[in-house]
């Protein structure tokens, strides 16, 4: 059966229904296209906290963003400021100055208004609690330039998009897969789509590509990632297998940024892939040891949502591919909620002597040897405190810890198992300021727009969270405005012509 649409939307997680509820209010037909069934809709938006990063100049900003937060609650939160100069500052500074400094101006000075406008399309957000936060001394204080996240974390993101699309009147076809695009003297005229064993046309003018990079493709990680990464575990959704990239590839499309960089981090060795409960990120909080014993990077280097995208694939250049967090009693009111999960690999201890022998592969001389060291070197003459850049170091050492260390010393100890996994891609599409996919002779191809994880050029070798939903949903909101544009320009000429 042939379907006409406007536009469609490959891709159901945060960048494509932004996409396609901004489409829809530019006046025309929006067809979405999602591989999976309606139960596992959501992309990787659905694996995430809904933790979404944003600039704004003071705590009454963010209050704007949280209607029902009383003045009791306010009364004990500093939220602090997160500017755009710094927004922007993050992402040249973490991407060592390669992030494509347009495409991070447009996303750092649109992310408050793009976050007010999912506000406005009924996605309810809470403070970052115990994540982003600690009360200290009748105070929570916020830090790192993220401090909400969506009710209901990414799937209830997920669901609360969806109902504003189908309320606009956006069509949602599940369990359809896009095979490839197609076009006319370089202009998009359709899609070939799948469902079951049945392939059809669905004839539309333009289509945004929202259908994330190629984290699941274990052949793609090999071979732009390198070895080691078919490996690894994989997160998030399983269908991100680069579908979108190679159709628009097929057509000539550029390619841009860090193709053999990913957003990696560490969690629990044993988990399946595919599965919740995957990421460890307290480290900061203690320390982190191979198989040797030894320590391999700085834990306290920075707040954990500006270091913990690169961990895993530290952890990727270890003994076995495996290391072990390590925490006293001290710092366990500080361990997130994370570890309390059922799908955990931990052993615990009442002396250090007795956790060796319980870490599976460890050398056990070079462990207790190895915090022995470390031990003798934190500075005591610093408080802790988790909520900012405290200067509490472990100095003198191959491998210095510049924040939060703490001796270990006070049982009972615990220890959890971690290896890498793999969350996004860095690599992906070029597009232009108004989301549109560009020729390798870098003009744009008419018709054809992309947003979400599929996008190249912001990200290399590191990542600051709650970043990726915030530019799935600027650029996913600017594809979903300008193509729309470009529906009703279309229309007018054709009325002008006839």
């Amino acid at each position: 059966m042939s379907e006409i649409t406007d536009i469609v939307v490959i891709g159901a997680g945060n960048a494509a229904l932004c996409a396609a509820i901004a489409a829809a209010e530019e006046g025309v037909t929006v067809t979405i296209l999602e591989i999976s069934s309606a139960e596992e809709k959501g992309g990787n938006t659905a694996y995430t906290h809904g933790s979404i990063r944003f600039a704004y100049e003071n705590s009454e900003q963010v209050r704007t963003l949280l209607p029902d937060m009383t003045d009791e609650e306010f009364n004990t939160i500093d939220f602090g400021t997160y500017t755009k100069e710094q927004f922007f500052d993050d992402l040249a500074v973490m991407s060592n100055y390669r992030t494509d400094y347009d495409l991070a101006s447009i996303m750092t000075k649109m992310s408050y208004d793009t976050v007010r406008w999912l506000t406005e399309h009924h996605v309810n957000w809470i403070p970052i609690y115990g994540r982003q936060a600690y009360k200290m001394e009748n105070k929570f204080n916020f830090w790192g330039g993220m401090v909400i996240e969506a009710v209901g974390g990414g799937k209830g993101l997920v669901d609360a998009l969806h109902r504003e699309a189908l309320r606009l009147g956006v069509k949602i076809h599940y369990d359809t897969a896009a095979i490839n695009l197609v076009t006319a003297n370089r202009t998009i005229e359709g899609v070939i789509v799948r469902n079951g064993d049945q392939e059809r046309i669905i004839s539309c003018k333009a289509v945004i590509l929202a259908s994330g990079g190629f984290h699941a493709n274990v052949a793609m990680r090999t071979q732009y990632l390198g070895p080691g990464w078919d490996t690894v575990h994989t997160r998030g959704c399983k269908y991100n297998v680069g579908d979108g990239l190679r159709m628009a590839m097929s057509l000539g499309a550029r390619t841009t940024g860090n193709w053999s960089g990913a957003h990696a981090v560490c969690g629990d060795r044993y988990l399946q892939d595919y599965k919740e409960g995957f990421q460890k990120l307290s480290f900061p909080f203690g320390i982190m040891v191979n198989q040797q014993g030894r320590r391999f990077f700085d834990e306290g280097e920075n707040f954990r949502n500006y270091i913990y995208a690169k961990v895993g694939r530290e952890i990727l250049k270890q003994p076995g591919q495996v290391a072990w967090q390590i925490f006293d009693a001290k710092v366990k009111p500080f361990i997130r909620e994370e570890y309390n999960g059922r799908h955990i690999t931990k052993v615990t201890a009442n002396t250090l002597e007795e956790l060796a022998d319980k870490l599976d592969g460890i050398n056990k001389n070079g462990f207790l040897k190895e915090v022995e060291t470390f031990n003798e070197s934190v500075s005591e003459s610093v408080a802790f405190n988790p909520n900012v850049l405290d200067g509490k170091s472990a100095v003198g050492l191959a491998v210095p810890k510049s924040n939060w260390a703490n001796t270990l010393d006070e049982g009972p100890f615990e220890a959890y198992e971690v290896a890498c996994g793999i969350t996004f891609t860095y690599g992906g599409l070029k597009i232009n300021k108004q989301a549109q996919v560009v020729h390798n002779d870098f003009t744009p191809i008419a018709g054809l727009y992309a947003a979400g994880e599929i996008v190249g050029g912001l990200y290399y070798d590191n990542y600051p969270g709650g970043a990726g939903l915030t530019s799935g949903a600027v650029f996913g909101k600017r594809a979903g405005e300008h193509a729309g544009q470009y529906i009703q320009k279309l229309k007018r000429l054709k009325i002008k012509t006839t």
